[in-house]
């Protein structure tokens, strides 16, 4: 079983996702401490970048802060590595393929395996285009987790057949951001998948409430809350952890 794995194995999954770097560092591995503690199964890590295509005014903010205050890739990895010393819950990174390029391919993935990140979400890269990562990823042990959006249409199945680690549900069409409702029919996509897959799915982009975490988690295996634990973060800054982790465990409890 890899390690995203055991995320699901005790029943719906909260996956909790934080931007590196904004505030600062210290504050990011303090509130992922607090949302280990909140019930958090698995923990998505934004690595900035000035370009966030797939997020919305949220997440975009908090990237500039990151930047802005000095995150870099390389103090990020040296981050997850002191997190590994007591945080055992799957880590992934969440960021561009821009990123990993610039790094470079071999460098990023081989430290994401020796610092304890257990899979790659690039949401800018295609799928018919994974294999510019692929085998790097298999290499290292690293999932390269593939998203499907409400236009995936003809091509869920496919992707589904090729999953590793857990398909990111896409809820909404758009970039991420809390929204009021959410209205695509994704039971139907969650039929497919598991017509396709044993690979656990999880529904993120626009959850913000127990209520909405309880929905997406009774459709699929999990929910995914960004924007509204980056808006903790903003809000409350280097006091934000505590604030974070109750949170977490308040959506955390609203998953049956």
């Amino acid at each position: 079983m890899s390690n995203i794995a055991r995320a699901f194995d005790h029943g719906k999954a909260f996956i909790a996702f934080l931007t590196c770097g904004d505030p600062d560092l210290e504050t990011t591995a303090a509130a992922v401490r607090e949302a280990v503690r909140g019930g958090a199964d698995l923990i998505e890590l934004g690595i900035p970048f000035s370009d966030p295509t797939a997020e919305g005014p949220v997440i975009q903010e908090a990237n500039l802060r990151a930047l802005s205050g000095g995150a870099t890739t390389d103090k990020i990895f040296s981050m997850v590595k002191q997190l590994r010393q007591d945080v055992s819950v799957p880590m992934v990174f969440m960021t561009y393929a821009n990123v990993v390029f610039s790094y470079g391919a071999q460098k990023f993935i081989s430290l994401c395996r020796d610092t304890g990140i257990d899979g790659l979400i690039l949401p800018d890269l295609p799928f018919e285009e994974k294999e510019e990562f692929l085998p790097l990823c298999r290499t290292y042990g690293i999932d390269l987790i593939s998203l499907i959006a409400p236009t995936s249409e003809n091509r869920i199945s496919m992707i589904a057949r090729e999953a590793e680690g857990f398909i990111y549900i896409v809820s909404s069409l758009g970039v991420t951001g809390t929204r009021s409702e959410i209205t695509t029919d994704l039971a139907s996509i969650v039929k497919v998948v598991r017509e396709n897959t044993q690979v656990p799915c999880a529904i993120g982009f626009g959850i913000s409430t127990p209520q909405q975490a309880g929905q997406m988690a009774a459709l699929s295996d999990g929910a995914i809350v960004g924007s509204a634990i980056v808006k903790i973060m903003a809000r409350y800054g280097r006091e934000a952890p505590p604030y974070v982790g109750a949170y977490v465990k308040s959506m955390k409890d609203a998953l049956v």
